[in-house]
């Protein structure tokens, strides 16, 4: 008897075969092992947008922020919109599925939860996030790059990927990507 369709459609979740935190250089691996093409350059460590604006070059495809929020009920989300999107707080939980308000996540939830340091936030951290804590919500907006980049889990290193390798990396770690238009027609963010 043939499998279900939702079972025949169900991407397989690789095992991590490193303790938390991964390495860059693991993460790598993991991202080739998943059949994942990247470009990594090195440059001096980036902590703002603008640093990184200021600082990367000519790195192709679309940069982004990540912004790494919880809800009134401890609910973790990742935020991942293009670098000059604008995002209002004060309503994205009505496109995220939060249960009111979201704010900022602590910088130590952060390293304890997704294995990164602030001026290091990144898509890449579900690497870490063994128990699916956080939702990683993309930007519609963002996710038609045809390729994005992102710090592979340092501050000091951008790794570009095609886009739907990100939701395919996202999806092996066991975090579904929700995709909404989360920087449009918004107030900034506070």
């Amino acid at each position: 008897m043939p499998p279900a369709p939702e079972a025949a459609t169900k991407p397989a979740i690789l095992p991590f075969p490193f303790a938390m935190p991964a390495s860059p250089e693991e993460l790598l691996a993991y991202l080739a092992d998943l059949g994942v093409e990247t470009t990594t350059v090195d440059h001096p460590p980036l902590f703002t947008v603008e640093d990184s604006q200021n600082l990367r070059g000519e790195i192709s495809g679309g940069h982004s922020k990540n912004l790494f929020v919880k809800d009134k009920k401890g609910r973790l989300f990742l935020l991942v919109v293009e670098e000059d999107a604008v995002v209002d707080l004060k309503r994205a939980h009505d496109k995220i599925g939060a249960q009111g308000r979201v704010s900022f996540g602590s910088a130590e939830l952060l390293e304890e939860v997704w294995g990164v340091r602030p001026g290091a936030v990144t898509p890449f951290g579900a690497i870490n996030d063994k128990a699916g804590l956080v939702s990683v919500v993309l930007d519609e907006a963002m996710m038609r790059h045809e390729r994005l980049n992102f710090h592979p889990l340092v501050n000091t290193r951008t790794t570009g990927l095609k886009s739907a390798d990100l939701v395919k990396f996202l999806r092996a770690t066991g975090h579904e990507p929700l995709v909404v238009a989360l920087g449009q027609d918004q107030a900034p963010v506070e």
